[in-house]
Parts: C-alpha cells; sequence; structure tokens
C-alpha cells in the first residue's frame, strides 16, 4: 500500500458493488482483501473462535473455588480500533485508536495459545513441541485462501453442534449416578487446604472466571468485515448468532458435566487417571468406566473436546492475523509494510499470520519452566481482548449524539445504560484476571499476568507520549471521494 490516495472511478464500481464495500470507500479504505464470505461462513468462523468446550480446562478450577453454584450461575452472566478512532472524535480519535489497537493485538495474538487443551502429563519438551507443531499448522492453514478457513469453520460448526450434543445428552445417561439438582444448583463450598483462599467472595470471583473466559472471541465477525459480503448487516448478526449458540450450548455442556459427577473429591486426587489434573477428562472417564468398564467413550468424546480446540485456534489466527493487518495498514507497528502485505493470489495477509504464529511461540516458551503458563496466557490474552472493548465502549458513552451515525444496529435509547453496564462489566473482568489465583504466592503459582500487561502497556504509553502521537493519526485514507470519483 503506497502513501497516496488513489482515485478510482465511480463508473467503474457504479453496477454490483457489495454495500459493506460501498461504506468501505466511504470511510477511505479501498478493497484489498477479497469479500466472498458469506453469512454462516463468518458466523462458522466466529463461533468457532468462541467454541462450545473452550473452557473444559478451567472448569476443574472454577469448581474448587467454591463449587457447583458459583460456577452454573456465574454462566448466566473493521476491527473495535477503527470504531475507537471514529467514536472519540478527531481530537482524541488517535490516541483511543493506539490504545484500543494494541490491547486487541495482545488479546489476539497471545489467544492463539489458549487453544492447545490437554497436554498435562507429557513432558515439557514433548508439549512444547505440541503448542509449537499445533501453531505453525495454524499459520500454514491460514496463509491459504480465507475460503479454506471458512471450509473448516462451517466443519466446525457441525462438529461442535453435533458432538457438542451428543456430550450433553449422552454423558449424564452414561453415568450410573448422577448429582441432585440442589447440589448443582446451589452447593457451595470453597476449598482453602488446596487453593489457599478462604475468603468467599474472592472464591467466587475466581469461580466464575470460566464464563468471563468462555464468552468472548466473537469480536471475530468485525475482523472479517472487509471479506464479508453485506458486512454491515452479516457481521452483527454473525456476533449476535455466535454468543446466543455459545451460551445455550456451553452452559449446557457444564450442567452436563456437573449433574454427571461420581465422587467429588476423587476428581483432585493426584492419584487418579488424570492426576487431579483435568477434571471434565475424569468426569468423562468416570462415567464410562463405571458403566462399561472401559474407557473406549471416554476417548471418543475427548476427541470431540479436542477437535473443537483445534478449530477454534484455526479461527484465532484468522482473527489475530486481520488485526496486525488493519493496525499495520494504519503504520501502527513496526515494519507496517511488511506485516500489510495481501498475498497475491489467495488475498490474505500472509505476513500478517506469521507473525502472530511467531509472537505466540514465543509466548509459549515459558512452558519449559513455568507450571503457570496456560493460567498467565488465559489471563492476557482475556485481558487484551476484551479491554480493547473498554476503549471504544467508553468514547461512545461520552460522545455526543449529534456526532453519531447509526448503522442498521442500532440500541436507540438503551445504548447509553448497556454501555455503562458493558463498562463497568470489561473493567470488573480484567480486574479479576489479575488476581492472584492461589496462595501462598511462590514463583511456581504466581499469576505474572499483571506484571506482563503492565510492562506492555507502560512501554506503548511511553512509545505514545514520546513518538508515537507525532505521527500515528488512527485509521489512515487509502483511497478519496473527490469529484465523483472514490
Amino acid at each position: 500500500m503506497g502513501s497516496g490516495v488513489e482515485h478510482i472511478s465511480m463508473d467503474q464500481k457504479a453496477f454490483g458493488i457489495d454495500s459493506a464495500e460501498k461504506r468501505l470507500n466511504e470511510l477511505g479504505y479501498k478493497q484489498e482483501l477479497r469479500r466472498e464470505m458469506t453469512f454462516f461462513k463468518t458466523l462458522a468462523i466466529t463461533f468457532s473462535s468462541m467454541a462450545v468446550f473452550t473452557g473444559t480446562p478451567l472448569y476443574g478450577p472454577s469448581l474448587r473455588y467454591a463449587g457447583p453454584a458459583s460456577l452454573i450461575w456465574g454462566w448466566t452472566t473493521g476491527s473495535l480500533y477503527f470504531w475507537a478512532a471514529h467514536l472519540a472524535g478527531p481530537k482524541w480519535g488517535p490516541f483511543a485508536s493506539w490504545c484500543c489497537a494494541w490491547l486487541e493485538t495482545i488479546g489476539a495474538v497471545s489467544g492463539i495459545g489458549n487453544n492447545k487443551g490437554g497436554g498435562y502429563f507429557a513432558s515439557r519438551g514433548v508439549f512444547l513441541c505440541m503448542y509449537i507443531g499445533f501453531t505453525i499448522t495454524w499459520a500454514v492453514l491460514n496463509s491459504f485462501a480465507l475460503q479454506v478457513i471458512a471450509f473448516l469453520g462451517i466443519i466446525s460448526i457441525w462438529w461442535q453442534v453435533i458432538g457438542g450434543l451428543a456430550v450433553i445428552v449422552m454423558l449424564p445417561l452414561v453415568a450410573q449416578q448422577t448429582q441432585s439438582a440442589s447440589f448443582v444448583f446451589t452447593h457451595f463450598e470453597t476449598s482453602p487446604e488446596a487453593t489457599g483462599i478462604s475468603s468467599k467472595p474472592y472464591a467466587v470471583i475466581l469461580s466464575v472466571l470460566l464464563s468471563n473466559y468462555c464468552l468472548y472471541g466473537y469480536d471475530t465477525a468485525a475482523h472479517l468485515t472487509e471479506e464479508t459480503k453485506g458486512a454491515d448487516r452479516t457481521g452483527p448478526a454473525a456476533i449476535l448468532s455466535s454468543i446466543g449458540i455459545i451460551s445455550v450450548f456451553g452452559g449446557a455442556y457444564y450442567l452436563a458435566l456437573t449433574f454427571s459427577i461420581q465422587d467429588f473429591n476423587y476428581l483432585y486426587d493426584v492419584n487418579n487417571e488424570t492426576a487431579g489434573a483435568l477434571v471434565p477428562a475424569q468426569i468423562i472417564y468416570d462415567a464410562f468406566h463405571g458403566r462399561y468398564h472401559n474407557s473406549t467413550g471416554a476417548v471418543v468424546f475427548l476427541c470431540i473436546i479436542w477437535g473443537s480446540f483445534f478449530f477454534c485456534g484455526l479461527s484465532v489466527t484468522a482473527s489475530a492475523a486481520r488485526v496486525v493487518y488493519a493496525l499495520s495498514r494504519d503504520n501502527g507497528i513496526p515494519f507496517s509494510p511488511i506485516w500489510r502485505k495481501i498475498h497475491p493470489k489467495y488475498k490474505v495477509p500472509t505476513n500478517a499470520v506469521w507473525l502472530c504464529a511467531a509472537i505466540s511461540i514465543i509466548l509459549g516458551l515459558p512452558i519449559l519452566k513455568l507450571d503457570v503458563i496456560f493460567t498467565a496466557i488465559v489471563s492476557i490474552s482475556t485481558i487484551g481482548w476484551v479491554g480493547g472493548y473498554a476503549v471504544p465502549i467508553f468514547a461512545r458513552l461520552v460522545m455526543a449524539e449529534k456526532n453519531f451515525k447509526p448503522g442498521p444496529f442500532y440500541l436507540g435509547r438503551a445504548r447509553r445504560p448497556i454501555c455503562l453496564v458493558a463498562f463497568l462489566w470489561i473493567c470488573y473482568t480484567c480486574s479479576a484476571f489479575l488476581l492472584p489465583t492461589l496462595y501462598p504466592i511462590q514463583w511456581k503459582t504466581f499469576n505474572y499476568a499483571p506484571v506482563a500487561v503492565g510492562m506492555f502497556l507502560t512501554l506503548i504509553m511511553l512509545w505514545w507520549a514520546f513518538d508515537a502521537r507525532k505521527w500515528f493519526k488512527g485509521p489512515v485514507r487509502n483511497i478519496d471521494l473527490q469529484n465523483g470519483h472514490i
């Protein structure tokens, strides 16, 4: 992309132009990525980014902090930086988009590392090789046309819906005994001897982190708007649909797990079949082994779950690459001309894909020395990804209504109350993921997310204060509207 502004004849695009492409032109961008995504394909990739089973590794710790009641009830609770720039106005737009863009980048790129699942019983070296292998596989697949990812996303949505239904319906039926409704919905029990946390409010906060973590990733649809047909309507519809489907299926999945518990205390026994490390796997194993005296069914169910992690990582990589591409297109990161290059044949930001993969691998290297790396990566990605929303939402709260141009999806009079609740919830969520998760605090249990996020944000703010504010102006137009030309 050159620094000059391109002029494209309106006559050349007068016929057959997509409404979203027209809106993109009006916002100052030319169409560079291939726009061929339908609603269902966008939904499939967005759905895969959220994934029905994504909270599986967090289920055990959440259950242990405060018992099943808080875990179950807790479940009921163009890109972002472009929105932030325009909602904040010309004065604060560059700073707002700068903050939002980097939070979004932190969340999206580190989020790639959340989707390896399991691996608790392999040696550190083997697990790191698996981690790197999955990341490279996702990068290779994302180097081809987005239609490849869309096709796999369609497989993913059916994999998770059909597989999810199988797990949700069959697991309680297979279990020889099921827990009572009163246990699932009302039993509250802390485990200070295991977690070091005796404060009930603190335990509840940590217990509901499961839902805070699982119910995000829906903004993938926003990152794909430049490749989606009719994105001004398709994007919001995909976001709402994904949230609805994941909320129902995810909630049903955790209910099925909780009802199927055979022996609560045995789940965390270091001498059990999963060494007390992966509670959902132990619940599934206990159910099948108790009835059939073999683990074949459990292996099948776990393959369904781990398959969803593969699809999730694939979609998150696609989303992260679009975040990096969008920011580099506006010269927001070092060596931007490299990362914004589009593959001439497949029309995807291949360099951005491999940059995201490289950063994800680097973030995973501490696996060799630290036991808490997964918890830290989860915290960092959630703070970045969810925290990125705080900037445009706050800007919308303080924005003068006369300066706002509503789109097809508009909240009307409910906009400010909803924005206020959303902003406060985001602040709470980010704060909760910064808390220590185990006491006493030691090097092996320390949540280094506050240190990592703090250092990164400090560097970004210093960069802004001493340099970036002089040249970064937020979204940069690469076409102009003049005398009947765009």
